[in-house]
């Protein structure tokens, strides 16, 4: 499979999951941990605009930053994932590949595009049985885009995309709803 190459000042939907369908997630501390891990590799070559992490996979929307090279951002990425595995192989005495491949990426062409991907991102452990308020999940950006508290990723450019707080905590609402309903009629 041939894989797009990052490039500067672009969106992005990253993503990947476990090897065999595993957990790459086994306790909370491993997503604080991975979260951490994305903190310290990521945040000199993107934004980071939303994410949300489960058991079995996880999803990132980045921005790349300007001026930067292709290279260097495939090397955070390359940093992080194998930081990441090198840590719970070691913890959990496994070994071996812990995620499925080379991480997917899609590069972002349109607004709407990207928009609609914000909200399917925050809805995903919804869709996944996880929870079923996607708001109260834990592991996603949702809630920190809606806090007040201090947070790593780029609140002002999302609350910003969407017009406003009310906005994007209604947007999300709806298509919730949305997705609900359509389930219910089929």
């Amino acid at each position: 499979m041939k894989y797009e190459v990052l490039v500067e000042d672009s969106f992005y939907h990253i993503y990947n999951c476990g090897n065999n369908k595993e957990n790459i997630f086994i306790e909370e501390k491993n997503y604080i941990y991975f979260l951490k891990l994305v903190k310290k590799h990521l945040f000199n070559t993107c934004d980071i605009l939303a994410y949300c992490l489960l058991k079995n996979h996880f999803h990132l929307i980045i921005k790349t930053k300007e001026n930067i090279l292709s290279k260097e951002i495939s090397q955070s990425f390359s940093n992080l994932f194998n930081s990441y595995s090198k840590s719970i192989n070691k913890k959990y005495g496994r070994s071996g590949s812990l995620f499925k491949d080379r991480f997917s990426r899609i590069k972002l062409d349109s607004e709407e595009y990207l928009k609609n991907l914000i909200i399917y991102v925050h809805l995903n452990p919804t869709h996944h049985k996880f929870t079923e308020g996607f708001s109260n999940y834990k592991y996603s950006s949702y809630q920190s885009i809606l806090s007040t508290q201090k947070t790593s990723l780029d609140r002002g450019f999302i609350i910003d995309f969407f017009g406003d707080k009310e906005n994007f905590i209604d947007v999300h609402n709806f298509k919730r709803l949305h997705t609900l309903e359509s389930l219910t009629l089929e």
